[in-house]
């Protein structure tokens, strides 16, 4: 029998180690990701190495044929014509490429570094501190964990990252709750990202056609999940990658990197870089967004790569629904649909949006499938 260098590998890789059993160990030690390279390793362990068919290749990046959308925030408020400017240019950004960038956006930057800066400084504290937020269980309001999806058979590798959730709205964590190193600049930062959430959802919300209030009435905005990534120096970063492709599962996205760079997201089947611009925000379109508006706006795939330099530090700003399970319905909006565009989507409750997204993990399929019509 003739057998390809993927089934090889995949045989060799069987063979070789028990994967359950490097994945419990390196889960046991609570250190993560951070904790291997700490300790000094050289070279990339199993349970992180991609089959090649996964890897990124560089040939796959396209540097210069498009020019990713940067959209200027400033005067939003002050002038109709201005307004009406930049609501088409997110409806335009939302539609071809359901990503963007935001500058003037009202976030000093300021708190932009300090954002960055705590999450790093979490990361870097005494693993016997990190230990106590180290959990699986993900309705905790403070989570630090590798890899969610971590012992999910469907996922190729493990990603070269660690991450810390905070559960920020609508019933936030009490202060003594919260890290030391991110207390105040968490309660600060989310309360200028709210803010903004709220004017990106109203931009929307115009850009559909709608009341600028619908999605906000729609409670878009009640929920907030807030991420902070830390992507550790990789030895052999072609080998893995930092995430894997995956699209997010929520309305919309507003996320804080630092100047490492490595966020791609695939545009017309060509992966490009996000480049990192100082005081601007990454905002993106999430499944739910797409659901609910019958596929104008996009939810696409993106990825973080795996670097020699790091860490990189990233927040990202999850807007959805409350946490807790709700029995209301999200379907495409009714003032949406004709006879001409009719229902692409089944209603679904975010709870089973949700517990399919994460039984289904990073497995580089879109979980919207799941629920077309």
């Amino acid at each position: 029998m003739v057998v390809s260098s993927t089934d090889d590998y995949q045989a060799t890789d069987q063979k070789s180690y028990d994967k359950m059993s490097e994945l419990k160990a390196f889960d046991d030690t609570k250190a993560g990701v951070k904790g291997l390279v700490d300790a000094g390793i050289t070279e990339v362990p199993q349970i992180f190495i991609l089959p090649p068919k996964y890897r990124p290749e560089s040939s796959d990046t396209c540097e210069s044929q498009f020019i990713f959308p940067v959209i200027d925030l400033e005067g939003i408020n002050e002038d109709p014509i201005k307004h009406k400017e930049i609501m088409d240019k997110v409806r335009d950004a939302s539609e071809t490429w359901g990503f963007f960038q935001v500058v003037n956006h009202g976030i000093p930057e300021s708190v932009l570094e300090e954002m960055l800066q705590g999450t790093r400084e979490f990361f870097d504290q005494d693993i016997e501190v990190k230990k106590q937020y180290y959990t699986r269980d993900l309705t905790k309001k403070v989570v630090h964990t590798s890899n969610y999806d971590l012992y999910n058979p469907s996922i190729p590798a493990a990603n070269w990252r660690d991450s810390v959730f905070f559960s920020m709205a609508p019933n936030p964590p009490s202060p003594e709750e919260l890290p030391k190193p991110r207390r105040e600049i968490l309660m600060y930062y989310t309360k200028h990202v709210m803010e903004l959430g709220r004017s990106l959802l109203e931009l929307l919300s115009e850009g559909l056609g709608l009341d600028r209030c619908h999605l906000e009435d729609m409670d878009c905005m009640e929920g907030l999940g807030v991420v902070g990534h830390y992507y550790p120096a990789c030895p052999q970063p072609e080998l893995t990658i930092g995430i894997s492709k995956h699209s997010d599962a929520h309305f919309i996205t507003v996320l804080l990197q630092d100047l490492i760079g490595g966020l791609q997201v695939l545009h017309q089947n060509q992966w490009i870089d996000i480049p990192p611009m100082p005081g601007s925000l990454v905002v993106n379109i999430g499944d739910l967004m797409q659901l609910i508006s019958n596929d104008k706006y996009i939810s696409v795939e993106h990825r973080v790569l795996a670097n020699k330099v790091g860490p990189r530090i990233s927040v990202g700003c999850f807007f959805s629904t409350g946490p807790s399970p709700s029995s209301k319905l999200y379907g495409p909006i009714a003032e949406l649909l004709s006879e001409d565009n009719p229902p692409k989507y089944r209603a679904t409750t975010l709870k089973e949006y949700g517990d399919y997204f994460r039984q289904k993990g990073l497995d580089g399929t879109s979980a919207l499938l799941h629920f077309k019509i």
